[in-house]
């Protein structure tokens, strides 16, 4: 278990949580109690009319039934923290991009947010599965923790699930021996690396996406780690392949000359999906990407 922002969240809803339903069942029935007696023991001011004589016991019952500030602020923030909590475990979670890896469909500095239910209700903090829903499939932007380290979010294309045999060689991708065809679209400018890259446009679930490649450089494809099932994969100087083993996935970055993905790592377990990536709720340098992308 790690001390991330949904860890530190769940410890503060149990908190302000408890606080919240000690308040409601028992100091508040005690400061009502405090406040009565306060009240009920302002002795009378001769020259006092009844109205000035009702404020001494309003005054005296405010004060004596007065929350300490520790149950005022639990009280307060349990609803907002409670609602917080909710809509990031179980339904939409922000995140925000830290890398080209997923250029051109996404940038750096694009804050997404991703669907946490379209895969299956998921106990919140440990991500255990208690209702399944569905499963990620080719072509999802799939969120998740890296396999390597699970204190990171990464994020990347499904490619292949449970079964496939994924095999990428010379810049080109085959799914289950079938290559996927690539179309043209033009230069982009990639900015981590100042210099422009081929644009193509490939289709591997219900809509086609954008991805770059470096169609000037060759890369060597070795795993960076021992991973889980690397028996299963197959490494040539400036090729590989792997069938993805049950439970698993298969991601490659978009950008794939830039991507450290599962050519090197190796494969995703179902038990470290976070979510569908779908939209662009804000970038600050262009705010006209917000919107929906695939």
């Amino acid at each position: 278990m790690r001390w991330d922002f949904s860890l530190i969240l769940f410890i503060l809803l149990v908190i302000t949580g408890i606080i919240w339903f000690w308040d409601r069942y028992a100091l508040a029935t005690k400061r009502r109690q405090r406040a009565d007696e306060a009240a009920a023991s302002v002795p009378h001011v001769p020259g006092l009319n009844p109205q000035q004589q009702q404020e001494l016991k309003d005054e005296a019952r405010a004060k004596a039934g007065l929350m300490p500030w520790w149950v005022e602020y639990g009280v307060s923030f349990f609803p907002v923290i409670l609602f917080v909590f909710v809509l990031r475990s179980f339904i939409f979670e922000p995140f925000r991009i830290p890398s080209g890896s997923m250029l051109p469909t996404l940038q750096n500095g694009d804050f997404i947010l991703v669907n946490k239910f379209q895969y299956g209700v998921r106990i919140p903090v440990i991500n255990k599965k208690l209702i399944p829903l569905g499963s990620p499939k080719a072509g999802d932007v799939l969120v998740f923790k890296y396999p390597v380290e699970p204190g990171i979010d990464y994020i990347k294309r499904v490619v292949g699930v449970a079964g496939d045999t994924i095999r990428y060689e010379g810049k080109q991708l085959y799914i289950n021996d079938k290559r996927i065809d690539l179309a043209p679209s033009g230069q982009y400018f990639e900015p981590d690396r100042h210099s422009y890259v081929s644009q193509f446009t490939e289709q591997l679930g219900a809509e086609p996406h954008e991805i770059l490649l470096n169609t000037q450089q060759n890369h060597e494809y070795m795993p960076i780690v021992r991973y889980p099932h690397l028996d299963k994969c197959e490494y040539a100087r400036q090729a590989m392949r792997c069938v993805v083993p049950d439970g698993h996935y298969f991601v490659m970055g978009d950008n794939r000359d830039n991507s450290l993905d599962s050519r090197y790592w190796g494969f995703v377990p179902d038990e470290n999906v976070v979510g569908r990536a779908f939209f662009i709720w804000m970038n600050f340098s262009e705010p006209g990407r917000i919107g929906r992308f695939h």
